[in-house]
C-alpha cells in the first residue's frame, strides 16, 4: 500500500482522502487550518465540507507541509485553481524525493489561460515527477463522501503514470478509467462549469427543462469547439469529463455552481452570491479565462459570452436570454461537422 498525500481540505479532497482510505493507503490530508486538522484527527469528521460524513481513523491531518510530504509515494493536488501556483510553489521547497504527481482540480486561470496542468509544469521542477496526471468526471464529493457508485477518468501524458493513478483510486465504489486526452479531459472538467452556472440562471428565472436541456447539449458544443481548437479529441466531450460532468454539475443540488447560477436568475448580484456560497465557485473565474481563450482561439461561445455579461459587466439573464433566443438561424449538424473535421 502506498503513502499518499492529498493537498487540499475542502469537499473534493476530502472524499478523495476517504477512497484512498478504503484502498488501505496512508494518507496525509493537508490544510492550513489548524481548526479543521483538529477537528478531523480528534473527531474524524469535516464538519464545514462533509458533514454528514465520518471519516476513517487512518486519514491524518496535518497542517505542516513538509511533514505531510516526507516519505510519501503520490502527492493529490486539490486545491482551487488560484491556490495552485502558490502551493506548487510551496511543494517544491519541501519535496525532496520524486512522486505520482496527481491533481483533481477543475479550472483555469484567467490571467496566464493556463490549464492546471500547465501551471504545476511550470513551478514544480521534472525531477520531482514523471507526468502530472489529472483525475476528473462526474463526481459530486458528498455521493463519494457516502461511497455510492462513482465513475471518473485519469489522463497524462503517459499511460503507465496514468495507470499508477488508477491504481491507487480504484475500488468497487469508485471506478476509474484512462484517458489519453490530458487537453481534453481538463477542459471538459473546467469548462462544463460554465455551463452549470447557466443552467442554475436558466431554473432561477424559472424557466423549465426544455430550457437546460438545450443549454445543456449546446453548451457541450460550445465545450467541444473550443476544446478541439486546443487539440483535443471530440470523443472525450462524449465521455465522462464531457457530457458525464455536464450532467451531473447541470442538474444537482450538490453543484456549487448550479446554486450559484440559480441565486444569480432570482436577481442576487455576485458578490453577494459568492459570500453566501462559502465556498470557492470555480466556473466564475473559468468564465473569464474561457472567454478570452473564445477570442484568443477565434472560436465562438454565445452562452459563454452571455454568462460572461452576467457575471462581470452586470448584464440582465432574461436579456442574456433573449439575445441567445434571437441568434441567426443556424444548422444544428454545423457545429458537429466541424468539431469532427477538425
Amino acid at each position: 500500500m502506498a503513502n499518499v498525500a492529498v493537498l487540499g481540505a475542502g469537499s473534493w479532497g476530502t472524499a478523495l482522502s476517504i477512497v484512498l482510505a478504503d484502498n488501505h493507503h496512508e494518507v496525509r490530508l493537508w490544510t492550513h487550518r489548524a481548526e479543521q486538522a483538529n477537528d478531523i484527527n480528534e473527531s474524524h469528521t469535516n464538519k464545514k465540507y462533509l458533514k454528514e460524513v465520518s471519516l476513517p481513523e487512518s486519514i491524518v491531518a496535518y497542517t505542516d507541509l513538509k511533514q505531510a510530504v516526507q516519505d510519501v509515494t503520490a502527492v493529490v493536488l486539490v486545491v482551487p485553481t488560484k491556490a495552485i501556483r502558490d502551493v506548487c510553489k510551496q511543494l517544491r521547497e519541501v519535496l525532496d524525493h520524486k512522486v505520482t504527481l496527481i491533481h483533481a482540480t477543475k479550472g483555469i486561470d484567467p490571467d496566464s489561460l493556463k490549464r492546471v496542468s500547465e501551471i504545476i509544469t511550470e513551478e514544480m521542477p521534472s525531477d520531482y515527477y514523471d507526468d502530472v496526471v489529472v483525475l476528473s468526471g462526474p463526481s459530486h464529493a458528498e455521493e463519494v463522501g457516502l461511497r455510492q457508485p462513482t465513475t471518473v477518468t485519469v489522463s497524462s501524458e503517459t499511460m503507465k503514470t496514468a495507470e499508477l493513478a488508477q491504481d491507487l483510486f480504484i475500488n468497487e465504489h469508485f471506478r476509474v478509467y484512462t484517458n489519453p486526452d490530458i487537453v481534453g479531459v481538463e477542459l471538459g472538467g473546467a469548462l462544463k462549469n460554465i455551463i452549470a452556472l447557466g443552467a442554475g440562471i436558466s431554473d432561477g428565472l424559472g424557466y423549465g427543462d426544455n430550457a437546460k436541456a438545450a443549454l445543456i447539449t449546446r453548451g457541450l458544443a460550445e465545450i467541444a469547439r473550443l476544446g478541439t481548437s486546443m487539440g483535443s479529441s471530440p470523443l472525450t466531450f462524449a465521455g465522462l469529463t464531457g457530457v458525464g460532468d455536464l450532467i451531473v454539475t447541470c442538474t444537482s443540488q450538490h453543484s456549487r455552481n448550479y446554486r450559484a447560477g440559480y441565486m444569480l436568475g432570482q436577481g442576487q448580484n455576485l458578490e453577494d452570491v459568492l459570500e453566501h456560497m462559502g465556498m470557492v465557485v470555480e466556473g466564475v473565474r473559468t468564465t473569464n479565462a474561457a472567454y478570452k481563450l473564445s477570442k484568443e482561439q477565434g472560436v465562438e461561445m454565445p452562452i459563454t459570452h452571455g454568462i460572461e455579461q452576467i457575471l462581470f459587466q452586470n448584464a440582465e439573464p432574461k436579456d442574456v436570454v433573449d439575445q441567445l433566443m434571437t441568434r441567426g438561424r443556424r444548422h444544428e449538424m454545423e457545429d458537429l461537422t466541424n468539431v469532427l473535421s477538425d
